[in-house]
């Protein structure tokens, strides 16, 4: 299914591709999370699926972070909500009985990073994955489940360096914190997530889906309400005047652009205030 942000393409029974392309960067926009909520309905309505793997067509951005300048925006298209329903749509996804995959290559900040950590697992490439929640450096926090997913995979200080820093953070890094479940040399990255992929899509679709019950019941998954929580001070903190103030000053400098600015964003939002 062709579409302006996502395109599905069905590998194998069982076995979904879907292809972020929202030029020049990959941003998050309300027209992604609309597609995103249709495709969760197709998820949902189909009883083959086994395994859906998320990657981009962009190699220097997974998903560049969300769009400040229309991020609130509800576009007059099918799946379309405000920003305030993505903790449902991260709870559709953790629940559901298919096996979400990340492939990431290029940037994955801010809301890029927590797309991906709403997907099951995590796979980046070692030499071209970077990762970040640089929100606070942009003077907001996390609102779409950054917080609480790195504050259990990571542990509270490693979640605060990440969070209170807004840096860059390399794969092998990101891997070794738990935020990936593995940093893969780039030139082998493809094969492994789809030896994978279709190795989980040759299995029984009973024992998946009790398979990840039984681990979301004992690991634990953070609760919808604690991620709407977040979701609302992120929200709030794009009205601070101190906020606005800020914004205007890296939409000036680069952001939200092509360009050596938003290619090294964690570098240059630790520069903004110095």
């Amino acid at each position: 299914m062709a579409s302006n942000r996502l395109t599905i393409e069905e590998v194998a029974r069982g076995y979904w591709r879907v292809v972020i392309d929202n030029p020049p960067i990959n941003l998050y926009d309300p027209e992604m999370f609309a597609e995103l909520r249709v495709l969760m309905d197709r998820i949902d309505a189909s009883n083959e699926l086994k395994i859906v793997v998320f990657e981009s067509a962009n190699p220097d951005y997974f998903v560049a972070h969300y769009d400040l300048e229309r991020g609130e925006v509800v576009p007059a298209q099918p799946g379309a909500a405000e920003f305030s329903a993505w903790p449902a749509f991260v709870t559709r996804l953790a629940q559901s009985r298919v096996v979400s995959v990340a492939k990431i290559r290029g940037r994955a900040r801010g809301h890029g990073s927590e797309l991906a950590l709403a997907c099951d697992i995590r796979f980046a490439s070692k030499e071209k994955a970077v990762l970040a929640q640089v929100e606070v450096g942009v003077a907001v926090v996390p609102g779409g489940g950054a917080t609480e997913w790195l504050s259990r995979l990571a542990g509270r200080s490693r979640a605060l360096e990440i969070i209170t820093g807004a840096d860059d953070f390399d794969a092998e890094t990101a891997e070794k914190y738990g935020w990936v479940n593995r940093a893969v040399p780039d030139a082998e990255l493809d094969a492994f997530v789809d030896n994978y992929a279709r190795r989980v899509a040759s299995f029984d679709t009973d024992a998946l889906e009790l398979a990840k019950k039984l681990v979301n019941a004992r690991a634990g998954i953070p609760s919808e309400a604690d991620r709407w929580a977040s979701n609302q001070s992120f929200i709030g903190t794009t009205s601070w005047p101190q906020t606005r103030q800020t914004i205007d000053e890296l939409m000036s400098r680069g952001l939200q652009a092509e360009g050596d600015f938003e290619l090294r964003l964690g570098h240059h939002v630790g520069l903004v205030r110095r």
